[in-house]
């Protein structure tokens, strides 16, 4: 089972302040889903997303 990334952890891995990805995660469509109250986003999602935005 692959862990989810947090707000944080997808903050760190794109190297932007967390508010920037809060601010900008649903016009940038990254992929997160939400659980509960919190955003989480799977890695590969990420991995793809980035990859698109080339």
């Amino acid at each position: 089972m692959t862990k989810l990334m947090t707000v944080d952890d997808v903050a760190g891995y794109l190297n932007k302040p967390r508010s920037w990805v809060y601010g900008n995660w649903r016009d940038e469509k990254i992929p997160f889903r939400k659980v509960g109250q919190s955003l989480r986003c799977r890695p590969a999602d990420l991995e793809k997303w980035l990859d698109e935005q080339n």
